[in-house]
């Protein structure tokens, strides 16, 4: 039986007033509020380039964000430290060492896996890892196994995933989504995800979060935005759930807002009219 434990001890997130601009001067993000409480699990939603990974790695301290607009459990991370934050985003899964000739239990004895058996075991056991494997002659999908056990067998109190399992397949990731979901619940622990894939996620969250555009259109916890509120009709017709639906809506709002991408450059360049100049390619060579 799961034990219980008091998750008002959990550290929270709060953002005020974020605003960031990249080194080139563009904007990153624009006025951001959120408040996500001890103990949360959180879907972060949105199109591509709406703001997640810049967010995300604003929270984590791989960027600065400008001062007294992060706290995390109560302390900028910024001016204090911070123990405890982990975020597995893009560039971890990159990381050029778990494409050579090493063995698994080399990897996870590299980042403490001997100082904590019984997480490594338990991470071993859910991502159906072999650890017989050599980390050059495995797969994407194999390879993403071992890097999350790598980046999850330390304890963490701040978890901040970006779009992390996309090489898994559906099983791995149940189960994995399923680890987190009890990690929330025996540990005092807090996790922010941003995914495009919703399989196995629809009782899997206790907060949203909708970015568009750098900006935070909506957020709350599932009870909050009324997930039970979509069309029976319209979800037998797409086969998704009342998560999929929602996000599915937000997207589409998100889409007629900003209207298609050429429409709003002042140059008013299309694939059609770069024809009649030499076709797209003879454009971008000029």
């Amino acid at each position: 039986m799961t034990q219980q434990v008091d998750q008002s001890v959990a550290p929270s997130i709060d953002v005020k007033n974020l605003s960031y601009a990249f080194p080139d001067g563009s904007s990153g993000l624009k006025d951001v509020f959120l408040n996500l409480p001890p103990g949360s699990r959180t879907l972060l939603i949105g199109a591509n380039g709406a703001g997640k990974t810049t967010l995300l790695r604003l929270l984590s301290g791989k960027r600065m964000a400008p001062a007294n607009t992060v706290s995390i459990a109560g302390v900028d991370p910024f001016k204090m430290g911070l123990e405890g934050v982990t975020y597995l985003g893009l560039e971890w899964v990159l990381n050029p060492i778990v494409r050579t000739d090493i063995d698994v239990p080399t990897l996870l004895a590299s980042i403490g896996g001997d100082y904590y058996p019984d997480r490594r075991d338990e991470l071993v056991r859910i991502l159906d890892i072999d650890l017989a494997w050599r980390m050059h002659a495995v797969s994407d999908g194999e390879r993403r196994r071992v890097q999350l056990a790598m980046g999850l067998i330390k304890p963490w109190t701040i978890l901040l995933l970006d779009e992390i399992t996309v090489d898994l397949d559906l099983l791995s990731r149940s189960n994995f989504l399923n680890f987190l979901k009890r990690e929330t619940k025996t540990r005092p622990c807090t996790i922010v995800y941003a995914t495009h894939i919703l399989d196995n996620l629809a009782s899997w969250p206790t907060h949203l979060v909708h970015m568009s555009l750098g900006k935070v259109k909506k957020w709350g916890s599932t009870e909050e935005l009324n997930l039970q509120a979509q069309d029976s009709e319209s979800r037998m017709y797409t086969g998704n759930s009342q998560l999929g639906e929602l996000v599915l809506r937000w997207l589409q709002e998100d889409l007629d807002e900003r209207g298609p991408r050429n429409a709003n450059r002042s140059e008013g360049k299309t694939y059609e009219n770069l024809e009649g100049k030499g076709g797209y390619g003879a454009e971008k060579a000029h």
